[in-house]
């Protein structure tokens, strides 16, 4: 951004290592060879109903639909950069296509309908983990957090004015409709050309969308006044699932957790957390680019209010920054917990960047110096709708 031309070297240095990466995650966290994933921890600290870092109850592996799209989005992100280098350098053609096929077999594992590898839930229209038993049973684990938002952040859109100078990886998607139509049904768009001569890779198509978008912008469910929460209100109501002769219990939590989990830092039952956010407004802005402004959702539900999805992800901006700006009553939400500090001379823009944010008051929750993350925060409040 300095010098107005992008640093290819370091790229390229990046991609490598993230070769690696992906390598390490697709040999050790796919049990089976299903392009399913089991990761464990992921970050989402304790989002499940139980510490999924840790030997499960009553044996058997975890099918995560959260560790499992994050697989799908990885592979678009490569393909994304692999494009960007075969520009200069051919080879890089041919690790698109690579990883192009790697997003095709992640997608048809995880919208399979019915089966024994469908994350899908026909009867919710949600992404759940499944739980696969020592005794070959399979338990939906029907908590609605995140775990089934992020299906959402693997969607890539694509140029066909790009593809025009890339008649390998052109003649591969063909080949690929043409050969597993199946998937041409199920997974994407990539042969439908889209708004502005687009196409679009995603593990969602329109419907599937929708009802995700349906829950998501639900203020009964995960929509606050300060964006998207880790886990749906709906389980104010506490959840609950009995493995290996114990009981597991998931609650809506909107500031500090009171789980034991990783000692009780556990505070993905219920806040807001900036870096989840981020994503799911890039994701509806690339939806967006691909749809254009005929796709469009009840926001809120219930509302009857319809938006386009770039809408939406305005909607959203205003939210999250409205955690850091001045409310009606002159204080920011974040600074909930430091109403003194507020008021005290000299120190009224002194605004701290938490790691999460209480669902129904915004105010900081966790450590106050996460500047990595909270700090997307500062990229969002100069992006302000006008309309606001």
């Amino acid at each position: 951004c300095w010098t107005g031309e992008g640093d290819r070297d370091f790229l390229r240095s990046v991609f490598h290592k993230l070769l690696l990466t992906f390598g390490w995650w697709v040999n050790r966290q796919d049990e089976g060879g299903r392009n399913l994933f089991q990761g464990g921890f992921l970050g989402l600290d304790s989002i499940e109903i139980f510490d999924r870092d840790v030997g499960l109850p009553g044996g058997g592996s975890l099918d995560q639909a959260d560790g499992t799209a994050w697989m799908a989005a990885y592979a678009l992100t490569m393909m994304r950069i692999a494009i960007e280098l075969s520009a200069f350098d051919a080879v890089y053609e041919d690790l698109a296509i690579k990883f192009f096929d790697h997003f095709l077999l992640i997608a048809e594992a995880m919208t399979r309908l019915g089966g024994d590898s469908g994350l899908w839930d026909g009867q919710d229209e949600f992404y759940y983990d499944v739980l696969r038993l020592l005794d070959g049973r399979s338990v939906p684990l029907r908590t609605r957090s995140l775990v089934g938002l992020i299906p959402m952040l693997a969607v890539h859109v694509v140029e066909q004015a790009t593809l025009d100078v890339l008649p390998r990886l052109a003649a591969h998607m063909r080949w690929s409709q043409e050969n597993r139509p199946d998937l041409a049904r199920l997974v994407s768009r990539w042969v439908d050309t889209g708004h502005g001569n687009t196409l679009l890779l995603s593990l969602l198509r329109g419907h599937r969308t929708k009802r995700l978008l349906a829950r998501m912008l639900d203020p009964a469910e995960f929509l606050s006044p300060f964006g998207i929460l880790a886990l749906s209100k709906v389980h104010t109501e506490p959840y609950e699932v009995e493995l290996d002769h114990r009981a597991f219990i998931i609650r809506y939590l909107p500031g500090e957790s009171d789980s034991r989990l990783f000692g009780g830092n556990s505070n993905w039952r219920g806040p807001v957390w900036m870096p989840i956010n981020y994503l799911i407004l890039c994701a509806l802005r690339e939806f967006h680019r691909y749809y254009g402004d005929d796709f469009r959702v009840e926001c809120p539900t219930g509302s009857g209010q319809m938006l386009n999805l770039a809408h939406v992800a305005d909607e959203l901006v205003l939210r999250l920054s409205r955690l850091s700006l001045r409310g009606d009553n002159g204080l920011r939400p974040v600074m909930g917990a430091y109403a003194g500090l507020q008021r005290q001379a000299g120190a009224a823009d002194l605004v701290l960047f938490h790691e999460s944010y209480h669902g129904d008051t915004g105010r900081g929750v966790g450590a106050s110096h996460q500047t990595g993350w909270s700090g997307l925060v500062a990229l969002l409040v100069d992006a302000v709708p006008k309309f606001a």
